[in-house]
């Protein structure tokens, strides 16, 4: 891809259901934090150029810390994250002067990641104004209200959104710009981008890139991490 691609990670997320001591993105799995999983992911792929994580004001010196332990070379600056995630993620679109460049945007606690998934999403970009991996539902989906089931929905035609996704830098940057003047807030990137009239490709990604809000989705991420070792 000619277009210079920068990654932006947000990890300021409170954490509420996790109910550990330490913030969500520094906790461990394996031997490293979750959100060095991340970012060393990041790291091996030569069309990436720079790595923006976005943390708690609190956990940028941490953060700075742990980029230097690990030899991070491509994270050159740290955002300070927001109130909410739409927030965070802006805070790291704010220090992309390149309005050429491609964005992706990666929750730091999405350990797993493959990098031929992030490779083929930047492949699919070229006329859309994003890309969004997901994996097709399997469960049976119902509307409900208020307890009540209103309809069951075809499952062939739902997915599940994951990250990474993929965007021009300019068809996301006005589609933030829009939210906020409007007060519009979704914890889906692409949601926004959709909103202001962009073209989302989905690509296929992994059931094992899940993303670990509960103790429990740890667990998980721990077994998939020897699966993957013993492969």
């Amino acid at each position: 891809m000619e277009n210079r691609v920068v990654a932006i990670v947000p990890a300021a997320g409170i954490g509420e259901r996790f109910g550990s001591g330490t913030n969500k993105p520094f906790s461990g799995l394996g031997d490293k934090p979750l959100l060095i999983w991340v970012v060393e992911t990041l790291q091996s792929l030569p069309e990436i150029v720079e790595i923006i994580p976005v943390v708690k004001e609190r956990d940028i010196k941490l953060c700075g810390l742990l980029i230097e332990d690990y030899a991070i070379t491509k994270v050159k600056r740290i955002a300070p994250g927001g109130r909410e995630r739409q927030d965070s993620v802006f805070h790291g679109l704010s220090l992309i002067h390149d309005k050429d460049a491609v964005v992706v945007v990666h929750d730091g606690v999405r350990p797993l990641i493959e990098p031929s998934v992030i490779k083929e999403a930047l492949q699919q970009l070229p006329g859309f104004d994003g890309v969004v991996v997901g994996v097709p539902m399997k469960d049976t989906v119902k509307e409900v209200q208020d307890g009540i089931v209103m309809n069951t929905l075809k499952r062939d035609l739902f997915w599940a959104v994951q990250t990474p996704q993929i965007f021009y830098y300019q068809a996301l940057y006005e589609a933030f710009e829009k939210a906020m003047a409007d007060s519009f807030y979704s914890t889906d990137d692409s949601a926004l981008v959709e909103r202001n009239g962009g073209r989302i490709k989905m690509v296929q990604g992994s059931y094992t890139n899940i993303k670990v809000t509960t103790p429990e989705d740890l667990l998980i991420a721990e077994v998939f991490l020897k699966m993957k070792a013993g492969e």
